[in-house]
């Protein structure tokens, strides 16, 4: 087999092949990279926290450092610190910058002409450049804050040095030019420089940094108010220092208007201000950086920048989901409702059946030699009149002869070479006997009331076709309970509204029945997609034709009881729909029954069961996102807030379909496992469909596990012999 035809063929089995893999790796690798980027620097942190504990001992501090000023040069052999002269004034700023206070901060030292020392966070210098710029085009100089504000002194010397570097080419990028002066996140005066503090002070200055500390601590942090601010603001006795204030890390507004009141205040007591490098005698602080620098931080803001707009747009999209899984959820609350209390009243209006006459029953079979006997035999117990075809379609494990050997009466069996499910069902069409066509699949069993149930909407001349209620039978294992709750809480709840809104996009293989003319007139079951069931009913709505749901009607089907099996059941499914809607997708535009269908049954397909799967992965991306790097409580809250509304949505469709809440404790874990799944068969359905590559049937395993089902007939003895001929 050459490489080529072995790639489809592990197409057409349902398996990503290896190309495919190692792109869908490469795309979760670099979506992971981008929420970690941005998670970095955009963490939820309390900048503001006060007293973080150090070791308790200053024996290795030395008494020079601890007495001295609060600018301590530690870039050579022997630690020197630097004082500020008498009423010299440095007004310092942490935790920058932010897009609405540094502005404003900037605005007021632009008012009363005097400069400011910025220590900025790499994490918020990479996303806001700009700001760097201006604070350099008033005078004002800049200093480095770490990176994402850890406490420097709990950190590897690996991280210091990322933190400081990171840092310093995000200032590179935005202004070219570095800075030596740092200032450590939670740090304080010299004073209380304990031996932790002070290690991480020489390891910074053997780096060449100078490290500059307060004199005079504002507390704007408290945010006590205006006065607080100012009062503490004023040094003693006309002494100089550096003035601890915040561009970020909260409500500045108080910090603003302080700063409004406090310089000219400062200034009629004969206050100057100036940097911090300049004021103890320094070179500028801010040098020109060299081209290595610059690039590098150019690509650092560039991977900040694009991290963070594809994040916001993700975070559009996670919003988008929030309002659709409300919307899905009111519809389901009110239309969906509405739709029961319509059958509840038809029913006890009802005087008894209205259509009696005889039925067709066409069986499509290949190799269901596992269920085909419960299958025929169920609908050989029928309360209603059938006709019972089986079109065995080229089965190749005996199931043809198992038909033949129950000898039921008014059992018909059409061999065909293999030509696919579309094929024996015209076939089964063309050798019907009555008017009223009933199809299910050959895994599928119907309660003795299911056929009659099902026709009685053909009392009404313009139904054009019937979708009955498709339950999974074989609820054993963990797998076929959660398909149980999605056929409940989705498939069967999305039918009431369709029926109320008249635009049913699929009446379902495992039970639906149509009236022949309406067949016909869309010429038959079409092989142009896999999924035929959809692609018949669009045809039906479009023709003019009704079709409706009719909950009383039950069929009870065989789901893939393993992952691998619903993966390719699913995969075919949700690739087969497209199909479908991109083969009708005309009727959007136009008139008639047609474009009422297009407008609202494709655009409502396209809106929950495309655009909405395909964006609710985000739920869960954001949920390891945010206990990662935003409030974990708040985050947890939140995912609980959307896991709630779909328990509210599942108890009121259960409900409806009068089925035990009790399975409904697997929802959680069906939220963090199978969901997982179906976004998997989603993405690689669209996949498949943009590359253009058209997929086959795939035939899943059965083992006739019907145990349990209330259906009359299953294992009843042979009744009297065949009396038609198979038809071969």
């Amino acid at each position: 087999m050459t490489r080529s035809r072995l790639v489809r063929a592990r197409v057409r089995a349902g398996r990503l092949s290896r190309p495919s893999w190692i792109v869908l790796a490469v795309a979760v690798a670099m979506l992971g990279s981008v929420l970690a980027i941005n998670g970095v620097v955009t963490a939820q942190s309390d900048r503001d926290l006060r007293g973080v504990a150090g070791s308790g001992a200053f024996d290795r501090v030395p008494a020079e450092v601890r007495d001295g000023g609060s600018v301590v040069d530690t870039t050579r052999e022997t630690a020197r610190t630097l004082t500020y002269p008498e009423r010299t004034m440095a007004l310092t700023f942490d935790d920058g910058p932010d897009p609405r206070w540094t502005p404003a901060i900037l605005e007021v030292l632009r008012r009363h002409q005097v400069p400011g020392t910025f220590f900025v966070l790499g994490s918020m210098a990479s996303q806001h450049p700009q700001l760097l710029r201006d604070i350099r085009a008033t005078g004002s100089e800049i200093g480095l804050h770490s990176f994402t504000h850890p406490d420097l002194t709990e950190v590897s010397a690996q991280r210091l040095e990322q933190e400081l570097t990171q840092t310093q080419l995000a200032v590179a990028a935005a202004t070219g030019e570095i800075s030596y002066l740092v200032r450590p996140p939670y740090s304080s005066q010299t004073s209380a420089l304990d031996n932790d503090q002070f290690e991480v002070v020489r390891e910074m200055g053997a780096r060449g940094f100078v490290t500059a500390l307060t004199d005079v601590d504002s507390r704007d942090w408290e945010r006590k108010g205006v006065d607080s601010i100012v009062a503490a603001s004023i040094p003693q006795n006309g002494a100089g220092g550096a003035l601890l204030l915040h561009d970020a890390g909260g409500d500045r507004a108080q910090t603003i208007a302080a700063l409004d009141r406090l310089i000219p205040l400062l200034k009629a007591e004969g206050y100057r201000f100036t940097t911090v490098s300049q004021a103890v005698g320094l070179p500028p602080a801010n040098q020109p950086a060299s081209a290595w620098d610059r690039a590098a931080g150019g690509v650092l803001l560039v991977a900040v920048l694009g991290a963070t707009h594809v994040v916001g747009f993700m975070e559009l999209c996670l919003l988008l989901v929030g309002i659709l899984v409300i919307l899905r959820l009111l519809i389901m609350l009110v239309v969906a409702w509405r739709h029961a209390r319509r059958a509840r009243a038809a029913a006890a209006d009802e005087p008894g059946p209205r259509v009696t006459e005889p039925v067709t029953v066409v069986v499509p079979a290949y190799n269901e030699k596992e269920c085909i006997e419960a299958t025929v035999r169920s609908l050989a117990a029928s309360d209603h009149p059938v006709e019972i075809i089986v079109v065995d379609d080229g089965s190749t494990d005996g199931t043809a002869d198992i038909v033949e050997g129950l000898r039921i009466p008014g059992v018909r069996l059409i061999r065909q070479p293999n030509g696919g499910k579309p094929s024996a069902l015209n076939a089964g069409i063309r050798a019907a006997s009555h008017d009223l066509i009933v199809m299910l699949d050959g895994d599928t069993v119907f309660e003795p009331g299911t056929v009659r149930r099902l026709v009685q909407p053909f009392a009404r001349p313009g139904v054009g076709a019937v979708a009955g209620n498709a339950k999974v039978a074989n609820r054993t294992s963990l797998v076929a309970r959660w398909q149980h709750i999605e056929y409940v809480i989705g498939f069967n709840l999305d039918r009431r509204v369709y029926d109320v809104w008249r635009c049913m996009a699929t009446v379902p293989g495992a039970i639906g029945a149509f009236r022949r003319r309406a067949l016909l007139e869309v010429g038959g079951v079409s092989d142009d997609t896999l999924a035929e069931d959809t692609d018949l009913t669009m045809a039906l709505c479009r023709a003019g034709w009704r079709v409706v749901y009719e909950e009383r009607a039950r069929a009870w089907t065989e789901a893939p009881a393993t992952l691998g099996q619903l993966w390719r059941q699913r995969y075919r499914w949700s690739y087969g729909t497209m199909q479908s809607m991109w083969k009708h997708r005309a009727a959007v535009v136009q008139r008639g029954p047609s474009g009422r269908f297009g407008r609202v049954g494709l655009l409502t397909i396209a809106v929950f069961q495309v655009v909405l799967p395909l964006l609710a992965p985000l739920v869960d991306i954001f949920l390891l996102y945010g206990l990662f790097f935003l409030d974990p409580v708040v985050t947890a809250v939140a995912w609980l807030g959307v896991l709630a509304i779909q328990l509210v949505g599942a108890a009121f469709a259960f409900r409806l379909e009068r089925e035990k809440l009790g399975v409904l404790w697997l929802l959680p874990l069906q939220q963090l496992v199978y969901r997982q799944l179906m976004y998997a068969v989603l993405i690689q359905s669209i996949a498949t469909a943009l590359t253009g590559i058209r997929l086959k049937w795939q035939k899943l395993r059965r083992v006739g596990e019907f145990g349990g089902v209330p259906v009359a007939g299953l294992g009843a003895p042979p009744a009297e012999p065949v009396t038609e001929g198979s038809h071969r």
